[in-house]
């Protein structure tokens, strides 16, 4: 029998597991509570989704420090999504806190022109889970609110 022959099933299988994985899209079936979809946090910190796919925030709180940080990212959670914000305006535990833009001199990122924003206050180095509550948030000229996330 010809080996190509013999191989064809293989092959007609192989193509039907790329086309499903293809349709599939980004990280559906990834278990998140989100509908199945999920991304990876560059920084580690808990992703939020904004909007139907369009950003994300990604919270990072460094307890030791009492600071908490917000990346803004692409859909996808991969690329930094550069703004110019003057802040972050969020409750975190029901205490009102502004997270300002800072500047990164190796990425070239300026106040104005930047995806990181952060804030510290010594009742985040507090033991527990933080909520966070962003009422209000325009990237891009689009309008969102109701952004919530627990940073364990």
């Amino acid at each position: 029998m010809n080996l190509f022959l013999s191989l064809r099933p293989f092959r007609v299988f192989a193509l039907a597991s790329v086309c499903l994985l293809l349709a599939a899209g980004c990280g559906q079936g990834g278990g998140s509570s989100g509908g199945g979809h999920a991304h990876t946090a560059p920084h580690g910190g808990v992703l939020v989704e904004v909007g139907d796919h369009a950003y994300n925030l990604e919270f990072v709180l460094d307890r030791e420090a009492g600071k908490l940080t917000a990346y803004v990212l692409d859909g996808h959670a991969e690329n930094f999504i550069r703004t110019d914000l003057p802040g972050i305006v969020l409750t975190a535990n029901d205490r009102a806190l502004t997270l300002v833009p800072v500047a990164n001199a190796a990425t070239g990122e300026t106040v104005g022109s930047t995806a990181q924003f952060e804030a510290a206050a010594d009742w985040l180095k507090a033991p527990g889970a933080l909520a966070v509550k962003v009422p209000a948030l325009t990237l891009r000229g689009n309008a969102f609110s109701a952004i919530e996330a627990t940073v364990p």
